[in-house]
């Protein structure tokens, strides 16, 4: 009775393991934004450690919000250094995060999570990222966001 107990948990384990990780996933991290607001010269860093293949990568932004983002959308300043090539790139993104009815856009019942795509990024074998993000709004102070994600993925 025992053993089949382990073998039970065992599979169950494996399938958790095969089924919750994303292997073009390269880099995936979230950094918290204080529960006060987000004061818009606060810049979000992420440091994507060097790629171990070429090829084409597809950015996205993940958004944590809740019931009291005062907002449609929100627009971020997304500054992306590549080493060792020196490269610099900057985009301004607005994102989305109520259609025009007040409806959310992204999953969850009192917070919502949005993934927003940005753009793909061609990397050579060993290029590192570092990326910073800003808020671009009117207001100094945004209230209403948890979190703010980078995720990377390869094509």
């Amino acid at each position: 009775m025992r053993n089949k107990h382990l073998l039970t948990i065992l599979i169950l384990a494996v399938a958790a393991v095969m089924t919750g990780c994303d292997p073009k996933k390269v880099y995936s991290h979230y950094e918290h934004v204080p529960q006060e607001g987000w004061d818009k010269p606060d810049t979000l860093f992420y440091e994507v450690p060097p790629v171990k293949e070429a090829g084409t990568y597809q950015e996205e932004i993940g958004i944590r919000t809740d019931i009291s983002f005062p907002f449609q959308s929100i627009a971020l300043v997304i500054a992306q250094d590549i080493y060792p090539k020196g490269k610099h790139l900057q985009t301004v993104k607005n994102c989305v995060l109520y259609d025009e009815t007040g409806k959310e856009r992204g999953n969850g019942i009192s917070r919502f999570q949005n993934v927003i795509p940005l753009t793909d990024i061609q990397l050579e074998k060993g290029d590192s990222l570092r990326i910073c993000i800003t808020h671009n709004m009117r207001r100094e102070m945004m209230t209403g966001i948890s979190d703010i994600g980078f995720i990377l993925t390869k094509k």
